[in-house]
C-alpha cells in the first residue's frame, strides 16, 4: 500500500514539475546564465524571428527531456539509476530556463504545444523504464546523441553576430555530451536501428512544429 502511495506521490510531483516547467515566466537557473557571457547583438527582424524559432525548438526539446527523465526515474528499478535520472533532469532544467530567458530577450515565447511534448515524453520515458534500466539508459544515450546533432545544426544556422545564443547552445551541447557519457558508462544498451529511426522521425516532427508554433 505504501509503495503504491509513494508511486502516486511521485507521479503527482512530476506532473506539478511539468506545470512549473510549462509556465512562460523565466525562473532562476541552478547555474549562471551562459548568455551573460556575451553582449546582446543587433539582429534584423528576420534574424530575430529565426533565432527565436531555433530557441523555441531547443526549449521544446528541454520540455520533452524533463518528461523523459521524470518518466524514466518513475519506473527505474535501480535506485542509483533513479538518482542519475533525477540529477540529469535537474541539469536539463537549467537548459529549459536558459532557453526560456533567451526567448523573452527575443520578445518571443515557447511553443504552444509544450504540454503535448511534456505529457508524451513522460509516457515514453515511463515505458522505457519499464523495459529495463539498461534499455532506459540506451534510450537516454541515443536521445542525447540526437539532441547534440540538432544543437550542432543550430550553431551553423545562427547569425554569426549572435554570440549570446551561441554561448547558451554550446553549454547545452557540453551538458548533453556528459549525460550521454554517463548513460554509456552505466551500461546503456544500443537501441535497435528501427527504434533510432522512429526517434529521429519524432524529433524532426517536433522540430518542424516547434519552430513555427
Amino acid at each position: 500500500m505504501d509503495k503504491q502511495l509513494s508511486f502516486l506521490d511521485t507521479l503527482i510531483d512530476n506532473l506539478q514539475q511539468g506545470l512549473d516547467n510549462l509556465s512562460n515566466i523565466p525562473t532562476q537557473s541552478e547555474r549562471p546564465y551562459p548568455g551573460d557571457e556575451a553582449p546582446e547583438s543587433k539582429l534584423t527582424l528576420a534574424e530575430k524571428k529565426h533565432v527565436a524559432g531555433l530557441m523555441r525548438v531547443n526549449h521544446a526539446g528541454e520540455v520533452a527531456a524533463q518528461g523523459l527523465y521524470q518518466g524514466q526515474a518513475l519506473t527505474a528499478r535501480n535506485e542509483k539509476i533513479t538518482q542519475q535520472m533525477q540529477q540529469s533532469a535537474l541539469e536539463e532544467k537549467d537548459h529549459l530556463h536558459w532557453c526560456q530567458k533567451r526567448l523573452t530577450e527575443l520578445e518571443s515565447q515557447p511553443s504552444i504545444l509544450s504540454p503535448l511534448w511534456h505529457v508524451g515524453s513522460l509516457f515514453i520515458g515511463a515505458m522505457a523504464g519499464i523495459a529495463g534500466d539498461k534499455w532506459s539508459l540506451g534510450f537516454v544515450e541515443e536521445t542525447e546523441n540526437q539532441v547534440m546533432e540538432h544543437l550542432d545544426n543550430h550553431l551553423e544556422k545562427l547569425p554569426i553576430t549572435d554570440k549570446r545564443s551561441e554561448k547558451i547552445i554550446r553549454q547545452m551541447h557540453e551538458d548533453e555530451a556528459h549525460h550521454a557519457q554517463i548513460a554509456r558508462e552505466a551500461g546503456a544498451k544500443t537501441l535497435p536501428k528501427p527504434i533510432k529511426k522512429l526517434m529521429g522521425f519524432v524529433s524532426k516532427f517536433m522540430t518542424f512544429t516547434a519552430y513555427r508554433l
